[in-house]
């Protein structure tokens, strides 16, 4: 089991308190990269309550929409596993293509969209027939991955052409390619479909892209006290579903960027563990989830405040991060 550090404040150990009176057992799921694990964190008791082995190199970890399967990106394995989420039991392996990095499944759960580094293509897999379905090409080197909440384009952002790939889902063509700042890592798409939000690590910008002209719209930068740009390097993101608060990680910077949807400014940058990469909220957006992949743990951050309140030791080089409602 992990080790449970509180932040010694007063006012967080309060907030930490009610928060968890609240927030119901469920369970965060995190990938460790170099262990081949995945750890399991209650919500309730903030604390890691079982860890289990998956494949090599494990990256992208996502649940199915009715929450009865989950899925693993076993990069190093070229696999993407699928578990059974009640029993953390491996049920069978996807075909991925080579180096799967991160994933998305499609609103109706029919279709999984999968970023394959190694030969740029996105692969497209049938949920239910376990097959492969198409192979998109790409940009070279695509990690990120989504599909739009409408169930009309999937995005794939390639790191070494710089670019967003828009995939129609009905005919599973690009229909464009939208180019952004260096080293794209990561996609979101606002609830109402009509932004895409893309991070770039090496340009150090977050692209707010107009999905009706599919041009870059509005562009975030970020600015910390005593901290040089290279090393703040925008990669995970989390957007509230009322599309009025960002919530951004940047890497080496080891903040998490709090941005006002509207305005694009960064309402407050809060200090989480070491080389954070990716987040996840609680149902209800009243906790969020870190992980940080230097420092080996997670930070659970209290919304309401944007305060951290724990920070919670898993695996080695926490990667993904997944959240498991528990009814």
């Amino acid at each position: 089991m992990g080790r449970l550090t509180c932040y010694a404040t007063a006012a967080a150990l309060i907030a930490c308190a009610a928060i968890t009176a609240s927030a119901n057992a469920h369970e965060v799921y995190i990938s460790n990269e170099k262990d081949n694990t995945i750890s399991v964190i209650d919500v309730t008791k903030l604390a890691v309550v079982r860890t289990f082995d998956v494949g090599m190199r494990p990256r992208g970890i996502t649940f199915s929409p009715d929450q009865k399967h989950f899925y693993v990106c076993a990069s190093d394995s070229d696999a993407v596993q699928v578990f059974d989420a009640a029993t953390d039991k491996w049920l069978y392996n996807l075909p991925s293509g080579e180096d799967p990095e991160q994933f998305a499944v499609s609103p109706d759960g029919k279709l999984l969209f999968i970023a394959n580094e190694d030969n740029a293509v996105t692969t497209v897999v049938d949920l239910q027939t376990r097959k492969v379905v198409r192979q998109i090409d790409v940009g070279i080197e695509p990690e990120g991955m989504a599909v739009s909440p409408d169930n009309k384009f999937a995005v794939a952002t390639s790191e070494t052409t710089n670019m967003a790939h828009v995939i129609d889902i009905e005919t599973f063509k690009v229909v464009d390619n939208i180019l952004v700042d260096q080293r794209p890592r990561h996609a979101e798409f606002t609830s109402d479909s009509r932004y895409l939000w893309v991070s770039s690590e090496i340009g150090g910008t977050v692209s707010i892209i107009n999905m009706e002209t599919r041009k870059v719209e509005r562009k975030i930068t970020f600015d910390i006290p005593g901290l040089t740009e290279d090393v703040i390097q925008p990669v995970g993101m989390q957007l509230t579903k009322d599309d009025k608060t960002a919530f951004i990680a940047l890497g080496p910077a080891n903040r998490v960027a709090v941005v006002d949807m509207e305005t694009l400014k960064v309402k407050k940058y809060i200090l989480v563990g070491q080389r954070v990469w990716h987040l996840a909220f609680t149902p209800g957006e009243k906790m969020l989830f870190t992980t940080n992949g230097v420092s080996n743990d997670v930070t659970a951050i209290d919304v309401a405040t944007l305060r951290p309140v724990k920070s919670i030791t898993v695996g080695r080089y926490p990667w993904g991060v997944a959240l498991k409602r528990i009814q």
